[in-house]
């Protein structure tokens, strides 16, 4: 199944948001081209990056993601880790 197809069958499941779906594929799937626009550390990340700090709107995120497909979850991670650079510890 494509990424959209995927999202669509799990949103369809009472509890489950897009946000949710798009963590599926990035760290389940391991999908490598997912922007998940609704994940506040990536708006931060992009905000912090590349516009100085200012608020940023998902259009404005959409427009810089564009030149990272068809990588986007991995440019998303190392957004988070922009953010945060100490990697979460293993159990």
């Amino acid at each position: 199944m494509d990424d959209d197809a995927i999202i669509a069958e799990l949103v369809a499941i009472r509890g489950i948001g897009r946000w949710t779906a798009e963590m599926f594929l990035i760290f389940y799937l391991a999908r490598p081209n997912v922007l998940p626009l609704d994940d506040v550390g990536l708006i931060n990340g992009i905000s912090q990056n590349y516009f100085s700090g200012e608020s940023v709107s998902r259009s404005d995120a959409r427009e810089v993601a564009a030149a990272w497909a068809p990588y986007c979850s991995v440019a998303t991670w190392y957004i988070w880790r922009s953010l945060d650079p100490l990697p979460v510890p293993d159990k």
